[in-house]
């Protein structure tokens, strides 16, 4: 696979993320806070009582997100991939670093698979931003030819 293959790839996957989360929070709060991760798990009520404004201000975020990876993802403008990844360490490092210090009334199970997608977010983005410092140009793919 080409570096600007595995970097849009790496994109994609955090971009998936952040859609799904932005969506579904946004313009179904309350089914995010009872249903969130899904496939009957369900996480949020652990933090605490349900908060409408929260839930939805934490989607948003993440529609915002999606925006600026999705433009990186299309654009593979060294820049551009480079603000993608720091908008994501910046949301998924802190969010990271509360889960693995915050796991009280977290079942094992429920717990290992958190913290493996949220380290996963958090160290995508420096691998992207390596590669992405090597391999792609400062105005990105500019041709047909040049895409990936």
């Amino acid at each position: 696979m080409t570096p600007t293959r595995w970097i849009r790839l790496a994109l994609a996957y955090q971009l998936v993320q952040s859609i799904n989360i932005g969506f579904w929070a946004t313009f179904a709060p309350r089914s995010f806070y009872d249903g969130f991760p899904g496939l009957g798990r369900t996480w949020m009520s652990l933090d605490g009582p349900y908060n409408e404004h929260l839930v939805r201000d934490v989607g948003a975020l993440n529609l915002a997100l999606t925006v600026v990876l999705a433009w990186a993802m299309v654009s593979l403008s060294r820049d551009v991939v480079a603000a993608a990844c720091g908008a994501s360490l910046a949301w998924g490092v802190p969010h990271l670093v509360y889960h693995a210090t915050t796991t009280d009334g977290w079942a094992t199970s429920d717990l290992v698979i958190s913290l493996g997608g949220l380290v996963l977010f958090a160290a995508l983005p420096v691998a992207i931003a390596v590669m992405a410092r090597r391999h792609l140009r400062p105005e990105g793919v500019v041709s047909a030819a040049g895409r990936a």
